[in-house]
């Protein structure tokens, strides 16, 4: 590798991809370049992003591979005129690497930086004949690019599983349910009292059964334990749920839970990403969304669940519907008239069933109730070849895992 200086600037934007794609590319650069700052200096830059939380920028400085971080409200001053908001230098050599946002935005900055771009494609390759080279997850993504192209091709696999492949110790025993309500109030009003009204009708007839949420690394304890308390969630009565209070542990001793009225107990996962623990679980409860996404390639089954009890409640969608759902006054009216037209609809929402065009694991749309979530879940951990069969079709439709070496490799290659 040559001496002379030069600079890697990541392009991400929302919190999945900050956590489950920039955090292991950055980790393998650094194993394949070295940490001599003089060399190497990595760079983030974010793209707003519709699910962003405003914490990301946080996230990916708290990386120790990474270097300067640049947040989504000053992105497209750097897009338009090649000024950052802190006016970093930049060195004469370096690459540009995509790993989430628009494609378009690694081709104006690279143009304008004169660096080399190497794009991460999970589903679609854009730009082909402007973008120097392509980590891809499959093949197919390939299929639809002219041959003059196809040396810009590396199929490099999933970036969702590489945070999967480190085992973890767990106090937690080996029949576990993870329970994964959601991360904003929207979907957290619903979500938090239906999967543990689940957990509470399950753990009654199958005693063994443990259950955990792994906390999204936007919420805290506080605010999720709210949506717990009926008192605080007046929708929680909805699903027959009573209640359930948080239980913080002193430091060091165990992870905190949440105890129901029942007398089960929930342990609360904070240490993110969560894929290790996850891949321990024997199925998830999970609404729609990123969830599904990061299930999926994990491998793990799950049940999909979109409570209906509510339309108002859910206001989570992505892009245009989304905004429309949240506008001041008027939101609640678009926020029900989307949510009835999706309900219609009734299309494979889960990211599994949109990647596989089929429904391979349940989307449960209506108003749901905790018996008859449960007794499906039962049914299942009575009969393992079930959950065998959806974790096989899981995995048929993920990639190979090692992309961010892979990747990693590229930019070297491009560096060169």
């Amino acid at each position: 590798m040559t001496k002379q200086g030069f600079d890697i600037l990541i392009l991400s934007n929302g919190p999945g991809e900050v956590t489950t794609w920039v955090r292991p590319v950055v980790k393998a650069l650094r194993q394949k370049l070295g940490d001599d700052r003089s060399v190497v200096r990595i760079s983030v830059v974010l793209s707003p992003c519709p699910n962003a939380t405003g914490k990301e920028a946080a996230i990916a400085l708290s990386y120790p591979e990474v270097d300067r971080v640049q947040g989504a409200e000053h992105f497209w001053q750097f897009l338009l005129w090649g000024k950052t908001y802190e006016n970093w230098d930049w060195r004469s050599r370096g690459v540009v690497v995509f790993l989430g946002g628009d494609q378009i935005f690694p081709v104006v900055i690279g143009k304008k930086l004169g660096y080399r771009t190497v794009v991460y494609a999970e589903w679609e390759a854009r730009w082909h004949n402007w973008i120097d080279r392509f980590g891809v997850m499959k093949a197919t993504v390939i299929k639809n690019a002219s041959a003059k192209y196809a040396h810009k091709f590396t199929i490099v696999g999933d970036l969702m599983l590489e945070a999967a492949e480190m085992p973890i110790t767990s106090s937690l025993q080996t029949e576990l349910i993870g329970l994964l309500p959601g991360s904003k109030a929207a979907k957290l009003a619903q979500g938090v009292p239906l999967t543990l009204a689940i957990a509470e009708y399950i753990h009654a007839k199958r005693p063994q059964t443990k259950f955990v949420i792994p906390l999204a690394p936007t919420l805290d304890l506080q605010t999720l334990a709210s949506f717990a308390d009926p008192q605080k969630n007046p929708f929680a009565k909805t699903f027959g749920f009573n209640g359930a209070s948080l239980i913080v542990p002193k430091e060091g001793t165990q992870n905190p839970r949440l105890k129901t009225e029942k007398g089960l107990t929930i342990e609360l996962w904070q240490e993110t990403p969560a894929y290790q623990l996850l891949s321990q679980c024997c199925i998830c409860l999970t609404t729609v969304g990123a969830n599904t996404a990061e299930l999926g390639a994990l491998g793990v089954p799950m049940i999909v669940l979109l409570p209906t009890q509510q339309l108002d409640a859910m206001r989570s969608w992505d892009g245009l519907p989304g905004l429309l759902a949240n506008l001041p006054g008027v939101g609640s009216t678009f926020a029900k008239a989307i949510n009835w037209l999706v309900l219609r609809r009734k299309g494979l929402l889960a990211w599994p069933n949109i990647w596989a065009k089929e429904e391979i694991v349940p989307e449960l749309v209506g108003k749901l109730q905790a018996s008859e979530v449960g007794e499906m879940v039962l049914d299942w951990l009575d009969h393992p070849q079930k959950l065998d069969e959806m974790r096989a079709k899981l995995q048929s439709v993920r990639g190979e895992s090692g992309a961010a070496s892979k990747i990693a490799q590229i930019v070297c290659e491009e560096i060169e």
